[in-house]
């Protein structure tokens, strides 16, 4: 029996089948032939994910149809706490607690994680479990003085990057602000130099 790697996954048969229909197995092969995906939380994906405010859960139903949920908050809400372990804190929602119901059956999830102003994404496949009344995660998870109900931990299995093909370019409040203020900058630092020129050749 062939053994099984990492990107299996999500590179199912069906997929492999799909994938070699339409001609990029071999290039996958080459891949797996390599290790496949990574399984641990590298230095660099760390980085990465300690600069999101934001990122996708998806989780299944017991019907089989997938569900896919925004979850925001500061920078760095996403916590690494190893290198196979990560957490955020879930906040008082709408209550329709659909992630939960679907975890408390299935506990298979995937993170989506988007940084748009550099168009990189970063997909990630494991487990999760929701945790309650644990004062020593909930400090690690904590942002502000938003109310806790309780700490999703998510169990890294695989991750991958994606080309940042069709990502379109979006930047954040803060970014566009930034950006406005140097356009101001620069647009008052044109209107002195025009000043000055124009008086030097008046005089």
């Amino acid at each position: 029996m062939k053994k099984s790697i990492a990107s299996d996954i999500a590179f199912t048969p069906a997929v492999k089948s799909q994938q070699e229909r339409f001609g990029s197995r071999a290039g996958y092969s080459v891949m797996e032939e390599k290790g496949g995906w990574a399984e641990k939380v590298t230095p660099d994906l760390k980085g990465f994910i300690a600069e999101r405010d934001s990122f996708y859960l998806a989780t299944t139903g017991s019907e089989g149809y997938p569900y896919i949920q925004h979850r925001g908050g500061e920078k760095g809400f996403l916590k690494v706490l190893n290198e196979i372990t990560l957490a955020f804190a879930d906040f008082p929602g709408n209550r329709q607690y659909i992630t939960l119901g679907n975890l408390s059956e299935n506990d298979r999830a995937f993170i989506f994680l988007m940084d748009y102003e550099n168009q990189r994404r970063v997909k990630i496949w494991g487990r999760a479990r929701i945790v309650e009344n644990d004062a020593n995660l909930t400090a690690k998870v904590a942002q502000s003085n938003q109310r806790i109900e309780r700490v999703i931990v998510f169990t890294v299995e695989v991750w991958d990057v994606n080309c940042p093909k069709h990502i379109p370019r979006l930047y954040n409040h803060e970014k566009v602000q930034t950006l406005r203020a140097e356009i101001d900058r620069l647009k008052n630092e044109n209107s002195l130099l025009k000043e000055e020129i124009s008086a030097q050749i008046t005089n």
